[in-house]
């Protein structure tokens, strides 16, 4: 499953970037991100490391993941990309999200998310559940964006 969102603004690319190359903030505006915590990295992560905890209510059901995500890719300021890292030697279904930042003008950008999730748990309610958070989402996104 993969959802991918766009979020146009009237910020540059770096101050854009510095407040999302960190998942730390992310509760503040998703959220399906209930809880963020930096943990020590292993040997063989690429970069920082946090625990995750994502969640949400469907229906009566509250559905939760706990996932420890790695910053793999962290090209200032156009691209950032966090990856499921486990080191508990079980195989687990990976979790990729993914951000490119484009200049369109010298004061504006866009903001192109890529959520990533090869397991088969969830099947399309999570694909909903995802667009809905997303949908919900922007305008908190933006204003933290442009707050910053």
């Amino acid at each position: 499953m993969q959802v991918t969102a766009a979020v146009g603004a009237p910020v540059k690319p770096a101050p854009r970037f510095a407040r999302i190359d960190r998942l730390d903030d992310y509760p503040r505006w998703l959220d399906i991100v209930q809880r963020v915590e930096g943990t020590e990295p292993h040997p063989d992560d690429e970069g920082p490391a946090w625990i995750v905890d994502l969640g949400s209510r469907v229906g009566p059901l509250q559905r939760s993941k706990r996932l420890r995500m790695v910053r793999t890719v962290c090209d200032d300021p156009s691209e950032v990309r966090f990856e499921r890292r486990e080191h508990d030697g079980r195989d687990h279904s990976p979790w990729v999200l993914s951000v490119v930042i484009d200049e369109l003008e010298p004061e504006v950008s866009t903001m192109n998310m890529t959520l990533s999730y090869g397991g088969s748990l969830f099947g399309p309610v999570l694909e909903r559940l995802l667009q809905r958070e997303i949908d919900a989402s922007r305008p908190r996104l933006l204003a933290w964006l442009e707050a910053g």
